[in-house]
C-alpha cells in the first residue's frame, strides 16, 4: 500500500476493500496495541468536529496519542511556497515544520480547506502535497480538496446496509446552500461509489455546477472498468427515479470559483433541490445520507433526515473505524 493516505484513487479496489474490512473487525474489537507508543499530530487549518473527535478518539482506541495542532491556536503561520523570501506573515516554511514533526510524531494529519479564490490554485491542493513531501512519516488527508475518509466511511455504511454495492444506483445531488461551498465530499463521493462498482449519477441545477474535470474523469474510468456507468443530469426526476443511494451535498459552482457574488443568483433559484419526501417517493427504497454538518430543511427536510432511510449518523460513526484502519495500515 502507499506510504501515505492522501486520495483513494492512489488505491485499489482490493485495497480498499482490505481497509473497509479490517474497519468492520475494528468496530466489532475496537481496543488494540496497534499505536502502542506512537503519536499522530493533527494539523487543522480548519474547524472540524467529526474529524478531530474521531482521529483523537480513534488513536487512543489504538493505545496511541493525538496531538492537535492549529495555525489560530499558537502554532506558526507557514510558508508553502518554495524558493519564496519569506517577508510576510510567515514565520516557518513547511520543509522545516514537517521534518520537525517527522522528528516528534509517527503519523501526520492534514486538514485544509480551498482558499475559493482561484480553482487553478486550489486544485494543487499545496497544503497537503508540500506536507506530504516533506514529511518522513506518512500523512493522513483529514480533508483538502478532497476527503477520502469521507469516502471509505460512507463506502463502509453502504456495504453494512446493502450488502455488494455493483449495480446499484447512486445519485449525487447538488442541494441547495446559501454560501458557496467546498466540493471535497463531492468528489469524493462520486469517486469512491465509481469505484465500488455502482452506476453513478450526478444531479445538478446547471451544467455550471459539473465537478472539476480530474474527478469526473477518474469517476468515469472507474465506471468502465467495472462496466457500470456515470452519468450527469439536471433532469430531477430522471435522477431519482429507480435510486438505491441518495447522497446530498451543496458546493460552488466552479466557474464562478473567487466570484460568488455572480454565482449567488443562480443558487438561489435552484432551493427546490432540496431531498424531500416527494423525491424520495420516485426512488428504489434508497438510503439517503450526508456527511455532516448539515442544515435541516434547507438541504434535505426534518421528514426525510429523521427517516429509517437515513443512514447519516452511521457514516459518521464510520469515521472512527475507517480512520483507525487507515493509521493501523499506516503503521504496520
Amino acid at each position: 500500500m502507499p506510504k501515505h493516505f492522501l486520495n483513494t484513487y492512489d488505491y485499489s479496489r482490493p485495497e480498499i476493500q482490505a481497509l473497509l474490512d479490517d474497519a468492520r473487525r475494528l468496530k466489532e474489537s475496537p481496543y488494540t496495541k496497534d499505536l502502542e507508543g506512537k503519536t499522530i499530530a493533527l494539523i487543522f487549518f480548519n474547524n472540524s468536529l467529526r474529524t478531530r473527535t474521531s482521529f483523537d478518539v480513534g488513536a487512543r482506541q489504538l493505545g496511541g496519542h493525538a496531538v492537535v495542532l492549529s495555525p489560530s491556536s499558537g502554532m506558526w503561520a507557514l510558508e508553502f511556497e518554495p524558493g519564496v523570501e519569506m517577508l510576510g506573515d510567515a514565520e516557518e516554511h513547511v520543509s522545516e515544520a514537517a521534518r520537525v514533526l517527522s522528528r516528534y510524531v509517527d503519523m501526520i494529519g492534514i486538514r485544509a480547506f480551498p482558499k475559493f479564490q482561484d480553482w487553478e490554485q486550489d486544485r494543487k491542493d499545496t497544503i497537503l502535497q508540500a506536507f506530504a513531501a516533506y514529511s518522513e512519516v506518512p500523512v493522513v488527508n483529514m480533508e483538502t480538496i478532497t476527503h477520502p475518509c469521507q469516502e471509505m466511511a460512507l463506502a463502509m455504511t453502504l456495504q453494512e446496509h446493502m450488502g455488494a454495492l455493483d449495480g446499484k444506483k447512486f445519485v449525487l445531488t447538488w442541494t441547495y446552500h446559501p454560501r458557496p461551498l467546498n466540493t471535497a465530499v463531492a468528489n469524493s463521493a462520486l469517486m469512491i461509489a465509481s469505484k465500488m462498482g455502482m452506476d453513478v449519477t450526478l444531479l445538478v441545477p446547471t451544467e455550471e455546477y459539473v465537478l472539476d474535470e480530474r474527478y469526473m474523469s477518474i469517476a468515469d474510468g472507474y465506471a468502465n472498468e467495472n462496466g457500470r456507468s456515470l452519468s450527469v443530469t439536471t433532469d430531477i426526476e430522471e435522477a431519482y427515479t429507480g435510486a438505491n443511494v441518495v447522497y446530498a451535498k451543496s458546493w460552488g459552482a466552479l466557474p464562478y470559483f473567487g466570484r460568488w457574488e455572480e454565482e449567488k443568483p443562480i443558487r438561489d433559484r435552484f432551493r427546490h433541490f432540496i431531498v424531500d419526501s416527494q423525491k424520495m417517493a420516485m426512488t428504489d427504497g434508497a438510503l439517503v445520507s450526508h456527511c455532516l454538518p448539515m442544515r435541516r430543511n434547507v438541504k434535505i427536510t426534518d421528514e426525510v433526515f429523521d427517516s429509517p432511510a437515513c443512514v447519516a449518523y452511521d457514516e459518521a460513526e464510520n469515521r472512527l473505524h475507517v480512520q483507525k484502519a487507515i493509521m493501523r495500515s499506516l503503521v504496520s
